[in-house]
């Protein structure tokens, strides 16, 4: 059973000494577990390879992207970038009755729905899920639709490497296995043939094609380079700078320590009481909050000493359980504003994205680009979206040649911001 952990983020005051403590969780651990994970078993027939220890490590990523406006703004300019124009049918040579064809098809399909929905995905998470249905006679693919990349699980790999099925269902809880719909996985290495193969069997009408983010480690669920993030602690800082104005506002209080927590320490604490119900666990982390609270106090006069428990991770790097920084006062109210414009750099930096692409950066003093460099910029990010589009096209590849639409061809346009010469705004441009 998979001990559900509440959310424990908040600010403490320490009326002793007349300041505020942060507790916050550790972020060190998303998208890379360091424990090992063994497959979820649903039934005889659906076993699932968890997306994190409890398999629910997207939901937390969500959580955590929807927290921070900078990285939230960051990721959405990312899929609005490799949207571009937007996905369109090239038929200009192709003969009457395929056009014809291609017109009941994009009537049936809501194609900028699923470019934006699986450009998201790959975005955030560095895989997107489409799925292709056939007719009954399988004939012609007659539907492309995205499946949520958070709701996806994938099956454990065969004995040659690869992923036959994936399990798509609301994974926040442990589904029944009528509440999972598992589609099987058209070979990545040769999507084609194995179409082929496939359509040829009874009741295969309805294959997934994976498109996923080359990296250097071979995992089920990649890792988006932005998932640096966490691990370097820019997060951290860009969160603890927003919680200590907003303790200063409140109560004149300044942020004096700020305490991470792990989810491990928590979940240990509930496993070994036997502490199940979510209402028991809210009420056990207050005390042990306390605690740590009465312990800072006391540690002020006394000296004392905080044991903590720690691991090392197969890379070498510590793991804490419960980590104390203490923090200067210094710096208070209006103080912070160099240090939020160097997180929020941090955060465009670590998301590709520049700050003049997506609205001002808070500070005293900021340099403001050009109008011309602003434009070099926006081409520049969207010509970085090529190698993207190459793989997300892929599925879209496969209904083209499959329905057999001689004299077609997808392409995503990209949208050129004009000079004042030109006499217009914007034009869309194709490679």
């Amino acid at each position: 059973m998979t001990t559900t952990i509440p959310y424990f983020a908040s600010v403490e005051n320490i009326p002793v000494l007349n300041a505020a403590a942060a507790f916050t969780p550790t972020t060190t651990s998303v998208f890379r577990d360091s424990r090992r994970t063994s497959p979820l078993v649903i039934s005889d027939n659906i076993s699932v390879i968890p997306w994190g220890a409890g398999n629910k490590m997207p939901y937390r990523i969500l959580d955590l992207i929807e927290q921070d406006e900078t990285l939230t703004t960051c990721l959405d300019t990312q899929s609005e970038l490799c949207y571009g124009a937007g996905l369109r049918l090239c038929d200009q040579d192709a003969p009457q009755f395929v056009k014809e064809q291609i017109r009941d098809f994009l009537l049936s399909n809501d194609l900028p729905e699923y470019w934006l929905g699986i450009a998201k995905d790959f975005k955030t998470f560095g895989f997107a899920v489409s799925v292709l249905i056939l007719s009954r006679d399988a004939s012609r693919i007659i539907s492309i639709h995205r499946k949520e990349a958070c709701y996806c699980r994938f099956a454990p790999a065969d004995a040659q490497g690869r992923i036959p099925t994936v399990h798509y269902a609301d994974w926040r809880s442990t589904p029944t296995p009528q509440d999972i719909e598992s589609i099987p996985i058209l070979d990545p290495r040769s999507p084609w043939d194995d179409l082929l193969d496939r359509t040829g069997k009874p009741k295969a009408r309805k294959f997934a094609v994976i498109s996923r983010i080359p990296t250097t480690d071979s995992t089920y669920y990649p890792i988006p380079g932005y998932a640096s993030l966490f691990r370097s602690k820019w997060y951290d800082i860009k969160q603890l700078i927003g919680t200590a104005k907003e303790a200063k506002l409140r109560n004149s209080a300044p942020i004096k320590y700020h305490i991470e927590i792990s989810e491990n320490f928590w979940r240990d604490i509930f496993q070994s009481e036997h502490i199940t119900d979510i209402r028991l666990q809210r009420e056990r982390m207050i005390e042990e909050k306390q605690k740590i609270l009465d312990f800072l106090t006391g540690a002020e006069n006394s000296g004392k000493v905080w044991f903590s428990k720690y691991y090392m991770t197969p890379d070498g790097k510590e793991q804490h359980d419960v980590l104390i920084h203490r923090i200067e006062n210094s710096k208070e109210g209006g103080d912070w504003q160099t240090d939020i414009q160097e997180a929020i750099n941090m955060i465009c930096f670590a998301t590709r994205v520049h700050s003049n692409l997506v609205g001002s950066v808070p500070g005293k003093t900021q340099s403001n680009n050009s109008g011309s460099d602003k434009r070099e910029l926006y081409t520049i990010s969207q010509a970085l979206q090529k190698p993207y589009h190459d793989i997300l096209l892929r599925p879209i590849g496969l209904v083209i040649r499959f329905n057999e639409w001689t004299g077609v061809h997808p392409s995503v346009p990209f949208i050129q911001l004009t000079t004042l010469d030109e006499h217009k705004d914007a034009k869309t441009v194709s490679i």
